[in-house]
């Protein structure tokens, strides 16, 4: 039984190729069911986030057979078309291994470095495991990645300093406005990344945080804990009159702002800036936005260009990490005990 990896990210696929073929959570039991079901794969864990989407496989096929089946599963999960060359890469052991180890470590992120991968990581682990799609080879693989994503962090240097996607955006909108002291912002979507978003705000001196969310419950709990206003789902577009900053990171099949909504938006304003950051994908705002008077949008690709400045200050210990992660892949594919880490699964958040 091999560990296969197939997938695309930040590096190979744009955001417009990349969001056509994210897994929303809610699909992702019945994808590894299917995926299992068709025998590509004895084991299964997807990994879908904004710059990603991953399968990771045990399966007795043949690496070569495994890779055309896996990807030709892919290319029909997302109904996509088009011809596709170099955008989506594939991984066999040794290498397969090292991937994991490296996406665990956030060696392989658009922020160098940054944790929010690793509880990504985890949390996707822990959906298939309850699903039962994985056993003795996905558990001691991705097992061993939590265990070395954590002798990384106090071995190197590789996340001093670093930042994750939503601090990385928070420092937009700081260059943008200068000061978000006394700044209004409204987060869209109450996930992980929208939380520490408006942690980052409110730190560095946002006046107020309004939270949007499909679950009522849960903005509510969020606002709560922020200190801030939980505002009905159907009603955020109309509170972007008075906030300065909206952060969107909903799950969504189709645009929640186009230009059409937002021209009434900015007219109250009367050419107030407003800076919108679409952390999400799918996207949730439409591109044409852009061409407002007095709007400002980004989306998680034109974060690449902040995430630089700390990337290289963090350079240097990219040849240590790797040098680790290595060491370790080739470890576990020695020994059958996984280096002493148990075959049962055991908790991974």
């Amino acid at each position: 039984m091999a560990l296969i990896v197939v997938g695309l990210n930040h590096r190979t696929a744009p955001l417009t190729l990349r969001e056509q073929f994210a897994v929303a959570q809610a699909r992702v039991p019945a994808t590894l069911h299917l995926l299992r079901q068709e025998h590509i794969a004895d084991e299964a864990v997807i990994l879908s986030t904004c710059n990603r989407v991953e399968f990771y496989i045990a399966t007795a096929l043949a690496p070569g057979l495994a890779f055309d089946e896996l990807r030709a599963f892919l290319v029909h999960c997302a109904r996509y078309r088009d011809p596709l060359t170099d955008e989506i890469y594939r991984y066999s052991e040794p290498r397969s291994l090292e991937h994991l180890f490296r996406v665990a470590c956030g060696i392989d992120s658009m922020v160098l470095g940054e944790t929010e991968i690793l509880g990504q990581l985890k949390q996707a682990y822990e959906l298939a495991l309850q699903h039962g799609h994985t056993g003795k080879v996905l558990n001691q693989a991705f097992q061993k990645a939590f265990h070395i994503a954590k002798a990384v962090r106090t071995q190197t240097s590789i996340q001093r300093g670093s930042i994750s996607v939503a601090s990385v955006a928070v420092d937009l909108a700081e260059k943008i406005f200068n000061s978000l002291s006394g700044r209004e912002v409204i987060i869209v979507g109450a996930g992980d990344t929208g939380e520490k978003a408006a942690r980052a705000l409110l730190s560095r001196g946002a006046r107020g945080v309004l939270v949007a969310n499909r679950s009522p419950e849960r903005a509510r709990a969020l606002a709560l804990e922020l200190g801030g206003r939980a505002v009905l789902f159907e009603e955020w577009i109309a509170e972007c009159q008075r906030v300065d900053i909206a952060i969107t990171t909903a799950a969504a099949p189709h645009y929640l702002l186009d230009r059409t909504r937002l021209e009434p938006v900015m007219r109250a304003r009367r050419h107030r800036p407003l800076l919108l950051v679409d952390i999400a994908v799918p996207r949730n705002i439409d591109p044409e936005v852009h061409a407002a008077d007095d709007v400002y949008l980004y989306n998680i690709d034109d974060l690449q260009g902040i995430a630089d400045d700390a990337l290289k200050r963090r350079q240097a210990e990219i040849g240590h990490c790797e040098a680790i992660i290595r060491d370790k892949a080739r470890s576990l594919l020695r020994s059958p005990s996984c280096c002493g880490l148990p075959l049962t699964p055991a908790p991974a958040l």
